[in-house]
């Protein structure tokens, strides 16, 4: 047997024992999600450096307890979508809050000469996946 078809031997046995891309795409959302969670609860000074001054006052409550609610939720939506239950549910809910926050950094990015462009395009992905992980848990 030559080397190439080893690799390939190889690579075909790895992928039959590999988890299918949509639990992977679903475990990574949902890490994703309750780390942010956690760290919001942990850190929520950390989080408010994105609540703008014209934002602000639009906040029904101050930033930072804006970002420690949405912490608590957070951590149970990461919670729900690695536990695979309610799998739908919790990524619709990050998939629409993170494409409300890509809307919002957008916005920013004009008004602001590029403020926080990189934790946007960082959420135009995050976004898409939260997306694909509604897709897969509602087929």
């Amino acid at each position: 047997m030559d080397s190439t078809r080893r690799v390939t031997d190889l690579a075909e046995r790895a992928a039959a024992r590999s988890p299918s891309p949509a639990v992977l795409a679903r475990l990574g959302l949902g890490s994703m999600v309750l780390l942010a969670g956690v760290h919001k609860l942990a850190a929520p000074g950390a989080w408010t450096v994105y609540v703008t001054d014209w934002l602000a006052p639009w906040l029904v409550v101050s930033p930072v307890a804006f970002m420690l609610i949405n912490g608590v939720l957070e951590v149970g939506f990461g919670l729900a979508i690695l536990a695979d239950r309610w799998t739908a549910f919790g990524a619709g809910v990050a998939a629409v809050s993170l494409t409300a926050t890509v809307g919002y950094l957008g916005v920013v990015a004009l008004l602001e000469g590029g403020l926080f462009l990189d934790v946007l395009v960082r959420d135009v992905g995050l976004a898409a996946l939260a997306w694909a992980v509604v897709v897969d848990a509602l087929r």
